[in-house]
């Protein structure tokens, strides 16, 4: 039978006005979907320079770390770097300087060496960001609020590697503790003092012995502080003295005792390592960089670095600390919860 054609019209009218409503069964074109949602925006590309101090990059501890934390942020954050290796004291300046003339973002100096120059600075590049690894940024004479701080609390990762000390020194029947330091600075001291008062904590009958090379590179007069600690009866060897630092370990290497790394984890130096201080000076410029490229960065203040938060804490052990690892963690559980805070951080 046909259909009247006012109804067929009828029919073809409502199919259409059915499909506009409905759309097709095919897939548009991903880039014609009409989507209001918008791509996650590319981060900002940065330069950031960086100024080691005296110790160089091969001191395979403090310098090195800050640069393996800038180079993480170059891989993961996209920043622009430069590295500028200071040979002496008189370098920082005009170091620190050229990045802030050369209009870098940010610029990092490594060390508490570098105090007086970043306070010289600073103020002349008021709208550079600056920070500067183990130096308070309040305690600055010219007051920059430009400038980051980093601190970290190394008389707890002292107490930590002092404590194993300690409880090993106790399991040989006695013997002396040696700290080899570079120059009496804070940062160096609160290492050691914290390291004494670990052993005397896990030992009271052992003694320590303490002595400072005056430098951070040349690993001669290192190495001849702790052979002269070992002939006195140390046991074990603790290097606060980053590239110089190195020396003392291979003295105890040499003469058989047992060597604690500082900073980064030395335990790769060999087995004779029982373990290492840690401070992860690479995160905190990491940190940095990442408070400056997001906008959060804040000069006139400190970043602090702790046990508790993870900034500084106890490395890998060799077979001899192994046998203590328990008790130190009880140890370092107390600290992070605050039930141990006493801790000195000046060697008297």
């Amino acid at each position: 039978m046909r259909r009247p054609l006012h109804l067929i019209a009828l029919l073809a009218m409502v199919c259409s006005l059915f499909v506009a409503a409905c759309g097709s069964d095919e897939e548009e074109p991903a880039g014609n979907s009409g989507s209001t949602a918008q791509e996650t925006p590319a981060k900002e590309s940065i330069k950031v320079g960086l100024v080691t101090d005296v110790g160089g990059l091969n001191d395979r501890s403090f310098n090195q770390l800050a640069n393996e934390g800038l180079e993480r942020a170059k891989a993961e954050l996209g920043v622009e770097t430069r590295v500028l290796i200071s040979k002496a004291n008189s370098d920082y300046v005009p170091n620190l300087s050229t990045l802030a003339q050369q209009q870098f973002d940010l610029v990092i100096g490594v060390g508490f060496l570098m105090a007086d120059a970043m306070n010289t600075v600073a103020p002349k590049f008021p709208n550079t960001n600056f920070a500067i690894i183990d130096v308070d940024a309040t305690g600055l004479k010219a007051k920059p609020t430009n400038v980051s701080g980093a601190l970290f609390k190394e008389n707890e990762a002292g107490y930590l590697v002092g404590y194993m000390a300690g409880l090993y020194l106790k399991d040989e029947g006695g013997g002396t503790a040696s700290s080899v330091g570079g120059q009496k600075i804070p940062p160096v001291d609160a290492y050691i003092a914290g390291y004494q008062a670990g052993v005397k904590a896990a030992n009271p009958d052992a003694k320590t012995v303490n002595g400072y090379s005056q430098k951070f590179d040349d690993p001669a007069p290192c190495k001849e502080l702790a052979l002269d600690h070992i002939a006195q009866g140390a046991k074990v060897v603790f290097q606060v003295a980053g590239g110089c630092g190195l020396g003392a370990l291979d003295a105890a290497k040499e003469k058989g005792a047992q060597g604690i790394g500082v900073d980064a984890d030395q335990g790769y130096l060999g087995d004779y390592i029982m373990t290492s201080a840690l401070k992860k000076v690479d995160v905190a410029v990491y940190d940095e960089v990442k408070a400056v490229q997001d906008g959060t960065f804040k000069g006139g203040d400190n970043r602090l670095f702790d046990v508790k938060s993870g900034g500084v804490g106890i490395g890998e052990t060799n077979e001899v600390g192994a046998k203590y690892a328990d008790q130190v963690q009880e140890i370092q559980d107390k600290i992070a919860s605050g039930e141990l805070s006493d801790i000195p951080n000046t060697v008297e």
